[in-house]
Order: C-alpha cells, then structure tokens, then sequence
C-alpha cells in the first residue's frame, strides 16, 4: 500500500502544518479516509492544532510521542508496537471521526542531535521503515508533517515515504526552498525517494500582482507540478490553527471559500496518488479497518489506538515531567 505523503519544505513560514491540518480533517469527512497525521517537527505545532495543550502535555509527559517511540527503537534497540502511540479523534471538528495522531514534542530536536553525533542515520532510517510498515495498513492516508531544512529525520521521510508534496508561498524566499530541495533530492539518487506529487501555492493573496508573477513563474516550470487548486491567504484558515475545545462542524470550521479550496485540493491529490485499497473496504474480518472503530462498522473501541488523553488535574506547567528520555 503506497500512502504515506511526506509534507515539507525547506523554508518555514509558508504554511504547511495548517495546511496538514485542513487535509486531514477534509480527507476524513468529505473522501470518507482514515488519515493518520504524524508531526514530526520539534514544535510540536499540528499537535496543538489537533488536541488541547493538557491533553498534549500529557502524551509528552508520559511517554507516548514521535520522539518517544524513536528513542526506544534507534537509541534503545528497543521497537515497539506503533499503534501504543497512536491517538484517535483528535480533531475539533465533530464529523471529522477518522483522524488520528503520533504527536511530537520539542526533545525531538535532542533525539536528532544524538542520532547525528553516533553516526546513527541508517539505524534512524531502518526505524521510519519498520514505523510506516506497522502503520500503512491501519489508514487510507499517512500525512508526515516535516520541519522546514534538511534535518537527518526530514531526509528519513522523504526517502522512506511513497510521496512527498511541497507547499509553497508565491514568493522569492520560499519559491528559493524548492531549489534547495531541487538539488537535494538529486543527491545519492541510488537511496531512493519519494514520488513528487507536486507543489501546492499556498497563502496567496489574490490581490496581489507580485504573487500571480510568482505563481505563473512556479507554474511554468514542469517539475513543480503545480496543482491546479490554490489555497488563498484567508481568515478562517488561519483560525483553523488554534484549537477549540467545543467540538464544530467542518462548515464553521472551514466556512465558503476556504472548505472549497480544501475539498478540491484534497480531491486533486487523491487523483494524482496511485490508487490506494481503502482501509474500509478491505477485508471485514481485518482488525485494523478504521481507528477506534469496529470492522463491522458498529461501535467499538480499538484498543490499539488512543483516545486524546484526558485533561491532567493542576496545573500543567507545576506536574514534574518523568525522565523518559535518553
């Protein structure tokens, strides 16, 4: 099953883990996808999207991250069932009931540093192989949320990954990150990489005459790819960032404009991908056919999988955090 997309870019800024985030939640009410979001940039930020900030200071302080998992399995020699780690329903958005998480946490970019001081790269790339092998089969959609730069772990995904897609802004610097990226990739051909999907011009401003300039430039050049939806600078996707603890639904969520251009982009990747078997429509008797639900479609909770984790009591920055890590 070819369905793991790593999503990145060498210059931050540009929008991505929003951007991840819209997709996800699309994916799971309008194409009917079990979509597995895996963040692993050390900010931590399409976490905070997806869960509260107790709910994902809890994860973090007992254990249960990115970070942890490839502590264990690189550092420890230690490799543990992925599914442990794994959160279902962590969307604010009601309908969006097939979304699920491996949350990261900011000791990810100590982990990395351990892993380049030892030399460690093939084991961390061995790890990211055995990961997506244990989580391929779980969901329709995997979504790798990448750091911007070229870190041990970001080159892990993108050549451990089916496919890699590039958000952009229609700027000078950002659209300077997809050459950097351009030459990185044809670097060591002979590791392998993953399919390019193509690029996506994110954030634009539609009144801008600069960034149509930028957009038509991108657009020109065939590499890119270039998908026909483009995502506009808006309000509401902006909003989508921050997290509500009342449950809503996708239309108050992603309101006019902005669920369109989410629900066409959505659609377009899922054309541009080879066709994925949908976990649902696999076999019935197979244990893994949706996070958190039963094959047979009735109500039944996955213990594979995690629910978000419950708000701790206190004060979250007081609780003393367990050293759990190397």
């Amino acid at each position: 099953m070819r369905n793991a997309i790593a999503v990145m870019n060498t210059k931050g800024g540009v929008g991505k883990s929003t951007l991840v985030l819209g997709l996800a939640e699309t994916l799971s009410v309008y194409e009917n996808k079990t979509v597995l979001v895996i963040d692993s940039d050390s900010q931590a930020s399409v976490s905070s999207m997806l869960m509260s900030t107790p709910q994902l200071y809890e994860l973090q302080s007992n254990g249960r991250t990115l970070v942890d998992y490839l502590v264990n399995d690189v550092l420890h020699g230690q490799t543990d069932d992925a599914r442990a780690y794994l959160v279902a329903n962590v969307s604010d958005v009601d309908d969006a009931e097939t979304v699920a998480l491996l949350p990261s946490d900011v000791q990810l970019t100590l982990f990395e540093r351990e892993v380049s001081h030892e030399r460690r790269h093939d084991e961390l790339r061995q790890s990211i192989n055995r990961l997506l092998d244990q989580i391929r089969p779980l969901f329709d959609i995997v979504l790798v949320d990448c750091p911007p730069g070229l870190s041990v772990l970001t080159e892990s995904w993108l050549r451990e990954a089916d496919y890699h897609l590039t958000p952009t802004k229609p700027d000078y610097i950002s659209s300077c990150g997809l050459d950097v990226f351009r030459r990185f990739k044809a670097l060591n051909p002979e590791m392998g990489f993953a399919e390019n999907l193509g690029v996506i011009i994110n954030m634009k401003d539609r009144m801008s005459a600069a960034d149509d300039e930028y957009h038509a430039w991108l657009a020109s050049d065939a590499d890119n790819r270039c998908f026909d939806t483009v995502i506009p600078r808006a309000s509401p996707l902006q909003d989508a960032a921050r997290f509500d603890a009342d449950e809503r639904s996708y239309q108050a969520k992603y309101p006019g404009d902005a669920g369109r251009h989410l629900r066409e982009l959505a659609t377009e990747i899922l054309r541009r991908m080879t066709p994925v078997t949908s976990v649902s429509s696999a076999d019935p008797s197979a244990e893994t056919s949706k996070p958190g639900t039963a094959p047979s479609g009735q109500a039944e909770e996955n213990p594979a999988i995690k629910e978000p984790a419950s708000t701790p009591s206190g004060d979250p920055k007081e609780a003393a955090r367990p050293d759990t890590r190397d």
